[in-house]
């Protein structure tokens, strides 16, 4: 595989494949524009080499189907205020219309295409879309993460029918530092693994059980653990039907000496409000008719200590419900824990990402994956179809 600074795009034609799927409010003004900031080091960089820079992307979920809510149009702006410069915006993506505005281009210009997946051929990998995407350009570049773990048309199909292929460089960061993280750790390495559902993460969990020195488990999935080993867990979230599964993989861990951590108190209550009772309890405590929604702070000073060692970590779920103020502490408190302890961080998933952006110490953290579930499908050890087809 290429990264686009290895390959000569002097006066060409680039298509740039990037994740401009961002949100909009019901007006169809743009909610938070980082997505597009996150492909302006590409973009700048084949302007700047006098190349036509052709920006192709997705949104939302038409199916096939031309639905105005889900037009880029409203991003043709921002990408125009963040370079400085006019983007036309195009309201087809293959076709006569994208041609002409193609041929109309001058070296340094920019222009936006309309969604991607109004067209059914997108999602289907369909090689014939695909080659009309690549009559528009001389050379592709893939800089959408985000989407690499689906086969498209426009992430794989049209590597077949462009005979310069690279990653830009949001994909180049993706997978170096996952690579740094994973591939070759400098250790100990720390893996954090929360969110909702055992079921979710089944494959992550058994993955980096192969690669880490110590294991932390929190979130709403922890609770099916902590009920595999007896625990009563009152009401909290926890899948019977997974008991013997994690019974395996807490048991696959001892095997490979790894480190299992799971909470040892909880922050509870009868229902997730904000206004509901809460009370501090040891796991050995939870009553019933009682949930646990935040890891409490016995929990919090094990994780922070276990954390403090540490020289790589990869963080992906959050701790608690943090969304609701009083189940936010144990998250929060986890993020500070890790800043502290200076290690090479590598954070993905869109609720972890949140959580992070809220503590005011984002720009303490390593690398955060603009990609969930990529980052996801990565963490199971999984090939990304996008990736290896610019192999």
């Amino acid at each position: 595989m290429k990264y686009l600074d290895q390959i000569d795009v002097s006066g060409k034609k680039v298509l740039v494949r990037v994740d401009f799927n961002v949100p909009m409010d019901k007006s169809g003004n743009v909610t938070d524009n980082t997505r597009v900031k996150a492909s302006l080091a590409t973009i700048n960089f084949i302007r700047e080499k006098g190349a036509r820079v052709i920006v192709t992307s997705h949104l939302g979920r038409p199916k096939g189907k031309r639905v105005e809510e889900f037009s880029l149009k409203p991003v043709a702006p921002i990408l125009a205020r963040m370079l400085n410069i006019d983007v036309p915006f195009i309201d087809d993506c293959i076709g006569e219309k994208a041609e002409k505005a193609v041929d109309a281009m001058k070296a340094g210009d920019v222009i936006l295409l309309e969604n991607l997946r109004f067209h059914p051929g997108e999602d289907k990998n369909d090689e014939a879309f695909a080659q009309e995407l690549a009559k528009l350009c001389d050379v592709y570049v893939n800089d959408a993460f985000a989407v690499s773990h689906r086969a498209a048309a426009s992430n794989t199909a049209i590597t077949k029918f462009v005979p310069v292929c690279a990653a830009g460089f949001l994909l180049k960061n993706e997978i170096e530092y996952f690579n740094k993280a994973m591939g070759n750790p400098t250790r100990p390495l720390i893996a954090i693994i929360g969110g909702a559902k055992v079921s979710d993460k089944i494959k992550v969990l058994e993955n980096v059980i192969d690669k880490v020195d110590r294991l932390i488990v929190g979130g709403g999935m922890a609770f099916t653990f902590l009920k595999a080993q007896g625990f009563n867990v009152g009401t909290s979230l926890c899948e019977t039907e997974m008991l013997d599964l994690a019974r395996k993989i807490m048991d696959k861990a001892k095997a490979k000496n790894v480190q299992f951590l799971l909470p040892v108190d909880t922050v509870i209550a009868q229902e997730p409000s904000a206004d509901a009772e809460r009370n501090i309890v040891a796991i050995k405590d939870i009553p019933e008719g009682w949930m646990g929604l935040d890891i409490g702070p016995a929990t919090i000073a094990v994780f922070s200590e276990a954390v403090k060692t540490a020289k790589t970590i990869v963080w992906n779920g959050p701790l608690g419900m943090f969304e609701l103020a009083p189940f936010s502490a144990g998250t929060f408190k986890l993020v500070d824990a890790v800043v502290a302890s200076g290690a090479l961080t590598i954070v993905g998933g869109g609720d972890t990402d949140t959580a992070i952006h809220k503590t005011g110490l984002s720009d303490k953290i390593s690398y955060i994956s603009t990609g969930g579930g990529a980052f996801l499908e990565l963490l199971e050890g999984k090939t990304l179809p996008a990736v290896a087809a610019l192999g």
